[in-house]
């Protein structure tokens, strides 16, 4: 089970989550990112809302998302 869905069924459906930084994994920026990315493609199939992202300049210029909160929507 990858990282985006456990946090996806550990949390509350109906509840406002903020993706969590610091004590996990998700700690590393990059990971961070990609969990992100993954629970926003969640987004797309209807299991969860996206409240609010927000992004960072990473070095290269690419930008990563620092901040995530989504809202669960239903059982996956």
């Amino acid at each position: 089970m990858n990282l985006a869905r456990t946090v996806f069924l550990e949390s509350q459906i109906g509840a406002v989550e903020e993706l969590p930084r610091t004590g996990s994994a998700l700690e590393n920026p990059f990971v961070f990112d990609a969990v992100a990315n993954d629970l926003k493609r969640m987004a797309a199939s209807g299991l969860v809302e996206v409240v609010e992202e927000r992004r960072t300049r990473a070095d290269g210029g690419d930008t990563l998302i620092e901040s995530f909160r989504y809202r669960r929507l239903r059982a996956g």
